[in-house]
């Protein structure tokens, strides 16, 4: 195969540090302006400017490399070779249409120039409209494809089976059926159905090769039943100990957050399997850290929160039946057993015996993902919900947040689960404006 110079815009190594390293026998070329741009946001206290300290950080240790210098290329591990691009003359502009007086266009300028050396260049960008523009100048340009995966074929976690009716009876009368079906996921739900109208919810067991039933509930789940087939299955899920980490994915008023929420109140408040429960999320439409905001932590994060204030309430609400549910939810917050944080300072907590629901993420990266499951200690669980239809940060799409990564990375993990929520059932006009608008 071809070797080709990939050319790495600011943008890709601050949605994966670690991106340098993913050009598997291929040349990277990082050009100057990029380090400058890395070095003005290292000062950053927030996940921008902890991931420009890691590449800068990595870069400087490539001095200290035997295998060549970073003006000329140092070779690392994988067959790749890393070079600092730096103009030691003043630049002839042939052939290249852009002013540089931009840093995007020096980035331009210098993909542009290694192409006219007769490498294969390619630049490599997170940004729609600077592709755009290399494409119109000529220049060969790709969205960084390494932490992708397609949310139109995505893992659904529940697939549909017609079988013949005896079938659906053994499974009743036996507990487990094996089907001939061979590519179930660990921990893959199956609605089997047949001709008969008859019907069954099964798991799939990895181990035993088999569909077994679900966790039979004796009631609801503080105040709340499941209402479909999705919302049983993802309940299902959230109440086994041994599954680990779960994505629930769906659309708005599909039941993600408060499912998660109340098997999270019942393993803490009622079995006492977990010390207390976390809720998270992303501060992205903010547009500005909650420093901005007046108050203490807590008085900042409290309307920040508010949708997660809001799927407790309606909990209490269910669990008092008429009542309003004030006096649940007060003994909720005054057992300190409950605990909201911004996703900003989970980096470099240790999180022991707790449930973490990370609400919204499909509005993180990869790797911001990737530190916060890294920080479940032994004996946590941890929940992701969110919509990767509804994105707010201007770098990531449905393919390449942290939601639609998690799914395609811990597929085949029998300590992952997934269920994608398709019903909304929040209320009758949510439902019709979910569909519709």
């Amino acid at each position: 195969m071809t070797r080709k110079t990939f050319v790495i815009d600011t943008n890709v190594l601050l949605h994966d540090p670690d991106a340098i390293r993913k050009f598997v026998d291929n040349d990277v070329v990082i050009p100057l302006v990029v380090l400058e741009e890395l070095d003005g946001m290292k000062r950053l206290s927030d996940e921008l400017g902890r991931n420009s300290r890691h590449v800068l950080r990595y870069i400087d240790s490539l001095k200290e490399r035997k295998s060549g210098n970073l003006h000329e290329g140092v070779k690392i591990e994988k067959g790749i070779t890393v070079r600092v691009h730096i103009e030691t003359k003043a630049p002839e502009k042939r052939d290249f249409p852009l002013p540089l007086d931009r840093t995007v266009n020096k980035v331009l300028w210098t993909a542009h120039q290694i192409g006219l050396s007769g490498k294969h260049a390619v630049l490599v960008s997170k940004d729609f409209v600077m592709r755009v523009k290399a494409e119109a100048i000529g220049l060969e340009a790709e969205d960084y494809e390494n932490s992708k995966f397609s949310y139109d074929r995505l893992y659904k976690g529940l697939r549909k089976v017609e079988v013949p009716k005896r079938d659906i009876d053994l499974f009743y009368k036996d507990g487990s059926l094996a089907l001939p079906v061979q590519d179930f996921a660990p921990n893959e739900y199956c609605l089997l159905t047949c001709p008969e109208q008859s019907s069954a919810v099964c798991k799939y067991n990895h181990q035993s090769k088999q569909l077994e039933p679900l966790l039979k509930l004796q009631r609801d789940i503080w105040g709340i039943q499941p209402l479909n087939i999705e919302q049983k299955c993802a309940l299902d899920l959230l109440l086994r100990d041994d599954i680990k980490l779960i994505t629930l994915v769906g659309q708005a008023g599909t039941g993600k957050t408060l499912l998660a929420l109340a098997a999270g109140l019942k393993k803490v408040f009622d079995e006492s399997i977990y010390s207390r429960i976390l809720v998270s999320r992303p501060i992205i439409p903010l547009g500005k850290d909650i420093g901005y905001l007046p108050g203490s932590k807590e008085e900042k994060l409290y309307h920040w929160m508010q949708p997660i204030y809001d799927n407790l309430e309606y909990l209490c609400r269910s669990l008092d039946g008429h009542n309003t549910g004030h006096e649940t939810q007060k003994w909720i917050m005054e057992s300190k057993k409950i605990e909201m944080e911004a996703v900003t300072y989970i980096r470099g907590r240790s999180l022991p015996k707790m449930w973490v629901i990370i609400d919204e993420a499909q509005n993180l990266t990869p790797h911001e993902v990737k530190t916060i499951v890294s920080r479940a200690g032994q004996g946590t669980k941890v929940v992701l919900t969110g919509d990767p239809t509804q994105i707010d940060n201007p770098y990531l799409d449905k393919d390449s947040n942290a939601l639609t990564f998690t799914v395609g990375r811990f597929k085949e993990y029998p300590i992952f689960g997934h269920i994608c929520l398709d019903r909304t059932e929040r209320s009758e006009l949510a439902a019709i404006a979910a569909e519709i608008m």
